[in-house]
């Protein structure tokens, strides 16, 4: 009576012990996935921000500051450990974390799985102990795209946001249980028990270790085996287990383990069974008395009666927990939602203002090349009054040779002076129609363009300066036309600026020679303009291409010349460069995409 008794009495306490540790561990897992997804949404939202999109458009450029300001911001409206920007190699751009002595800005984590998913296009998840900070965390990232209409656009950037668990394992720590959570290599992530965090629930293999040396995920902690011992298996996914060292190895211990998919972890939680040998002890003693049965029942109803009592407190504390995480469930969705819909509406502000500077950005460039064309004009203006007053005077003098030759009735001598004016009146024609040309406004029609027709007509504009400042020109340009897809009129526009400013910076220079070449490569066309002059200061590099800087005497330009053509090069897809030379003196150099030569009017395709 007393055996059966006690094992009767046994199976009950562990029955009810495995009801509750069920609860328990359904509740803690519920917490614990309730905690973690909600950050799961928030790189993904910093990743579509115009702050950090226009940052990694071109970070070396820009100002770190203001997008780490803006990160700590979050940080801590978030409740998150740290926020991060990585560039496409995996480099820590800006951080929240930007005025710490350990901070994450210039690390770089290309060995992390969150960057190697985020950088393919998918959002990442790792957890692991920090680089930096050596503390136990759980990183999101999203990818960030500032390309999104190409099929083959890759991301240009991940956003990391950092949480800490710390919370997590204090709440347990107020349980009549251990808790703890492993990995798919069998490691202890997180535990209610300090003594257990960062040992193996069994021992690893050498290939386990070895791959987890290479991805850093716990750094250097030695990874020891927990010594756990299974004594037996209870039920499914139910056993009894002890510890043979540690601070766990004074008692035995009902296990559960329960899934986290969503992570890939499991979560166990240990009941220590001494409630369970403490009631089959009770029923033994009690049935071995003289009124075992009587003092049996009242002590199994007695105990049956606590128990009940035990579940339903805890069934009530179970029922307030779940109330309690469904309202901040509730807050935290509506609380989201609305944050999503005012970041909607702000991008969408941001897109139309963005839209209408654009647009006043345009019509802004394309006054100010025509207002630097009629500059140039004007730096023109003394050369093309010596063409023309050649010209006039000689057209005076054979106009009057003609009227004495018709008075000496000398009339072929008279036709040839009227052929000598005719010549002459055509060539101010050529110059007065460049003039006309060069000054009129530009159009958003591409066309096919001559490279050797533009660099000449360049030429000729600057032929009487030329001239005039004894400035000699070397010209090595191919035989063959090339072709490239472009606007005429501002691709002008950008060879006579360079001529003119190199020009310009030969002023002082004794023996100035203007050196203008044009090369190919399987691609493209590239226009070099070259000067012997004093080349361009070091420190004024970065700057050259900034509109309104200028290194000439106030009132000599607006500084807005190199600015335009840059611009101009842009708009037609191509690009300009600027150099010094090791002989002495600048090149700037402009490269245009080649293009297919135009059809003639015999060649063009029939579509009959």
């Amino acid at each position: 009576m007393m055996w059966q008794a006690a094992l009767f009495a046994r199976e009950q306490a562990l029955t009810n012990l495995q009801e509750d540790a069920e609860n328990e561990l359904r509740l803690s897992t519920a917490n614990l996935n309730g905690y973690l997804l909600r950050y799961d949404y928030l790189p993904q939202m910093l990743a579509t921000r115009e702050g950090v999109q226009r940052f990694l458009a071109s970070p070396e450029r820009q100002n770190v500051m203001p997008l780490n300001l803006l990160l700590d911001r979050f940080r801590f409206t978030a409740g998150v450990s740290d926020v991060y920007l990585l560039d496409r190699e995996g480099t820590t751009l800006a951080a929240s974390n930007w005025h710490r002595a350990n901070t994450f800005i210039g690390q770089n984590y290309a060995f992390r799985s969150y960057y190697t998913e985020a950088i393919a296009g998918r959002q990442g998840r790792f957890h692991g102990l920090g680089v930096q900070s050596q503390e136990r965390g759980y990183y999101f990232s999203a990818p960030v795209w500032l390309d999104t209409t190409s099929p083959d656009a890759r991301p240009d950037g991940v956003m990391v946001v950092k949480v800490l668990l710390n919370d997590v394992e204090d709440n347990w720590a107020e349980q009549n249980a251990t808790l703890f959570v492993t990995d798919t290599d069998g490691i202890i992530f997180l535990a209610s028990e300090p003594e257990l965090r960062m040992n193996a629930l069994h021992p690893l293999s050498d290939e386990q270790r070895e791959v987890l040396r290479e991805t850093r995920r716990y750094a250097a902690e030695p990874l020891e085996a927990s010594d756990i011992q299974m004594e037996a298996q209870y039920a499914s996914g139910t056993q009894l287990v002890s510890f043979d060292n540690g601070p766990l190895s004074d008692h035995r211990y009902l296990s559960l383990t329960r899934q986290l998919p969503e992570f890939e972890w499991e979560m166990h939680i240990l009941k220590p069974i001494d409630s369970v040998v403490s009631a089959q002890w009770m029923t033994a003693l009690m049935a071995g008395g003289l009124y075992g049965v009587v003092a049996l029942g009242g002590g199994i109803g007695w105990q049956r009666l606590r128990l009940r009592r035990e579940r339903e407190t805890f069934a009530e504390r179970e029922r307030q927990t779940l109330a309690r995480v469904r309202d901040e469930l509730e807050i935290s969705v509506g609380r989201r939602t609305r944050d999503l819909v005012a970041s909607n509406q702000r991008l969408s502000a941001e897109i139309e203002e963005r839209r209408r500077a654009e647009a006043s950005l345009r019509q802004t460039q394309d006054e100010l090349i025509q207002a630097a064309k009629l500059a140039v004009l004007g730096q023109l203006a003394a050369g093309i009054n010596h063409e023309l007053n050649q010209p006039l005077a000689a057209i005076r003098a054979y106009g009057e040779n003609a009227r004495r030759f018709i008075e000496l009735s000398r009339v072929d001598q008279a036709d040839a002076n009227l052929a000598q004016i005719i010549e002459l009146t055509d060539r101010m024609a050529e110059i007065s129609a460049q003039l006309r040309q060069f000054s009129r406004k530009s159009s958003e029609h591409q066309e096919t363009i001559s490279v050797q027709s533009c660099v000449e007509y360049a030429l000729r504009l600057f032929h009487s300066r030329l001239r005039a400042d004894q400035i000699s020109v070397e010209q090595h340009i191919p035989r063959e036309t090339l072709w490239v897809k472009g606007d005429l009129v501002r691709l002008e526009q950008v060879i006579v600026n360079l001529i003119s400013n190199a020009l310009q910076a030969m002023k002082e220079t004794p023996i100035p020679t203007l050196m203008v070449m044009v090369k190919t490569d399987a691609c493209h066309a590239s226009i070099h303009i070259v000067d012997n002059g004093s080349g361009i200061d070091e420190a004024h590099f970065d700057q050259i291409f900034e509109p309104f800087f200028t290194t000439k005497a106030p009132g000599s330009g607006l500084g807005l010349g190199l600015s335009i053509s840059s611009r101009i090069m842009e708009d037609l897809g191509g690009k300009l460069y600027a150099y010094n030379r090791d002989e002495g003196g600048a090149e700037f150099s402009l490269t245009l995409p080649l293009a297919d030569a135009p059809y003639t009017a015999l060649e063009k395709p029939s579509h009959a």
